[in-house]
């Protein structure tokens, strides 16, 4: 029996190379025929994936989007081979996916502490090439299939700046995914701008008034919980990193769960709010496992781990609750984010 058709918009958290665990969810949401994907929303790995899922429905449909996930994650880690960030042999025999033994992320954390990356005179960003080889921004711009929105920090303001399609470009893109310990401030229309996390991981507000979806699914990355207090340096500022770019998100969510108890009451201010019914897919006992080292570890093994990881949670969610969609929320956002 053919399944029933049914809406989705997606925010895409973003974490790096954790971001092939979202690849694998979006592979598998695309094997389901019935099932349309109305807006994508993304911050930094979330942006690239979202981007190239929406440029891949516009030029060729579900198996080219596919495709297009596949060749970019597949290209940056042939990028990575050739890079001082790759694993140790030590840490390929030993390691889960962390870089512990790795000199070259050592000699990153060390440097990070004194050196900025204004000094380097190349300020060389692989993305660029790899983005602007598999996407032509004009084609994207004109895509009618879907919505696209990525966010990016604006670091004079301190405030969130969600891109369009009208002014999606590479810029935008790389500006979602720069951290400022590792490449300059991208520029934009005479503003510098950083990686979004840090001001919405991701925003969820952007589907909300951007798309007339009821249904939004949020696929995490970062822990919100951990089983243990981190007591080493590196757990430490693993930790840091988590708690930060998960602030807004948990901000986010406490207005959608007044927003619901408004409605819920039979209140509606104006008419000001609508029903948005929220899905999650939270792999929160996987991602327990990696320290921040991981992040920077693009190796073919470790992406295809974290894809197939991916996939099998994909899997789970739509038998458990593809029926609810477009009826209920299938995320208790209270139990989970308040």
């Amino acid at each position: 029996m053919a399944k029933s058709v049914k809406h989705l918009a997606v925010a895409l958290q973003g974490g790096g190379a954790h971001g092939a665990f979202t690849w694998g969810v979006l592979d598998r949401l695309l094997e389901e025929e019935n099932l349309y994907l109305d807006g994508f929303c993304g911050t930094s790995a979330g942006a690239m994936n979202a981007a190239l899922l929406a440029y891949g429905l516009q030029k060729g449909g579900r198996e080219e989007a596919r495709n297009l996930l596949h060749q970019f994650w597949r290209t940056t880690s042939e990028y990575a081979a050739f890079s001082f960030l790759r694993p140790s042999v030590y840490d390929r025999l030993y390691g889960n996916g962390n870089m512990d033994f790795t000199i070259g992320y050592r000699m990153v954390e060390f440097f990070n502490m004194f050196l900025s990356p204004y000094l380097n005179p190349v300020d060389y960003n692989p993305l660029r090439d790899i983005l602007l080889k598999m996407i032509d921004f004009d084609d994207l711009r004109a895509c009618t299939v879907t919505k696209l929105f990525v966010c990016a920090t604006n670091v004079r303001r301190g405030r969130v700046r969600v891109f369009g399609l009208p002014e999606m470009s590479i810029d935008a893109l790389l500006a979602s995914a720069c951290l400022p310990y590792l490449y300059r401030a991208v520029t934009i229309d005479g503003e510098d701008y950083w990686d979004g996390g840090f001001m919405g991981n991701p925003p969820l507000f952007p589907l909300v008034d951007g798309t007339p979806c009821s249904d939004i699914l949020l696929v995490q990355i970062n822990p919100i919980n951990v089983d243990t207090t981190p007591r080493s340096a590196t757990e430490i500022k693993g930790r840091v990193n988590e708690l930060s770019f998960n602030s807004s998100l948990m901000l986010e969510m406490r207005r959608f769960d007044l927003v619901d108890r408004l409605l819920s009451s039979g209140a509606n201010p104006g008419g000001r709010f609508r029903k948005v019914f929220i899905h999650n897919i939270n792999p929160e006992k996987i991602m327990q496992r990696y320290n921040l080292s991981s992040k920077l570890n693009a190796d073919w093994a470790f992406l295809s781990t974290l894809r197939d990881h991916g996939r099998q949670y994909a899997e789970e969610w739509l038998n458990q609750h593809y029926d609810k969609i477009g009826l209920e929320s299938t995320c208790n956002v209270r139990e989970v984010f308040l």
